[in-house]
């Protein structure tokens, strides 16, 4: 992926957060937790990751 359009890549979970009507439900639960936090659960872990992946793409 070109180093210019990795930046973009930030935009990702910023929308999915946004967009709340989606995942504003319990039901599925995971474990016993409601939908909307095993949602906002996942999205701090593949942010951070989506972070890293920036970053290892500008420093390169």
């Amino acid at each position: 992926m070109p180093r210019k359009l990795t930046p973009w890549l930030l935009l990702v979970p910023f929308v999915a957060l946004l967009w709340v009507p989606f995942y504003n439900r319990a039901q599925p639960a995971l474990a016993g937790f409601p939908f909307f936090y095993v949602w906002l659960f996942a999205w701090v872990v593949l942010a951070a990751l989506l972070t890293w992946i920036v970053h290892r793409g500008r420093r390169a």
